[in-house]
């Protein structure tokens, strides 16, 4: 049963909005609704107002109409990423191959799987990743696997991929700093850091992605607008066909590569 009947929202609103909470009303309201009791609803508001992100504080996260479960120290799925989902949909058949690489707690692959019935598999280099991951797929029948990009991935997987999601870390190193603390302080730097451009482990999918796409298979990353020039001459040095699409809305910016 959650607090939420219980307590009292009111200081509960007052101490977040004082700790810089901009939502305050609905971060109390979330939090209460997933707090078992009353001391657990302290300790969650004692988490939120120290600065840990809200997705922490409660276990989950809002993406395509899913609740993600998130681990502290797991990548938290940012919603401009739904973005890079509805493209993906738009090219993915009932029963394709898809792979979530780099996959954190593996919301790109469960929301493209709770649009399609999909053969789904999912990797990550962390292994508090890959245990979320496991979580959330499980009920798409998902696999997922521990290891660096494409060495994590069954060799039968080579030359099958229809459709390939890598949401890559893509922040310059130096940029990192200028991050929000909630990412900064809290998500393991693996899963931001790009190197020097950006776009160090993207070039690395790039090369590797054309032996493991199907004939006509997609390849999905998000960059930032002005990186998304540099990351479609990366995908189209190694053979693919690229497109660039924007939301402005959500302020995503999504590069497709496309195998001949």
């Amino acid at each position: 049963m959650s607090a939420s009947s219980a307590v009292e929202l009111g200081p509960v609103i007052e101490r977040l909005r004082a700790s810089g909470c901009v939502f305050a009303e609905d971060e109390a309201a979330l939090i209460a609704e997933t707090a078992r009791d009353a001391d657990e609803l302290a300790a969650m508001v004692d988490q939120r107002v120290s600065g840990s992100p809200l997705e922490y504080v409660v276990g989950w996260a809002s993406f395509c109409g899913l609740r993600i479960a998130v681990d502290p120290g797991v990548f938290i799925p940012r919603r401009r990423t739904e973005f890079l989902v509805a493209e993906a949909l738009k090219v993915t058949a009932v029963d394709a191959v898809v792979v979530d690489l780099c996959c954190g707690a593996g919301a790109l692959g469960a929301a493209v799987a709770s649009e399609r019935q999909v053969s789904l598999y999912a990797a990550d280099i962390e292994p508090a990743a890959v245990r979320c991951a496991r979580r959330n797929l499980a009920a798409f029948g998902g696999n997922v696997y521990q290891g660096d990009l494409f060495a994590a991935l069954p060799v039968r997987l080579r030359g099958r991929i229809d459709v390939l999601l890598s949401n890559v870390p893509y922040v310059p190193t130096d940029e990192i700093r200028l991050l929000p603390p909630e990412a900064r302080l809290y998500e393991p730097h693996v899963t931001l850091d790009g190197g020097p451009d950006g776009l160090a482990t993207l070039r690395r999918v790039a090369a590797e992605a054309p032996d493991w796409l199907t004939p006509g298979g997609h390849l999905f990353v998000e960059t930032s607008d002005r990186q998304a020039p540099l990351a479609a001459a990366a995908m189209r040095e190694h053979g693919l066909a690229t497109a660039v699409t924007t939301d402005d809305e959500l302020g995503a910016t999504v590069v497709r590569g496309t195998c001949p």
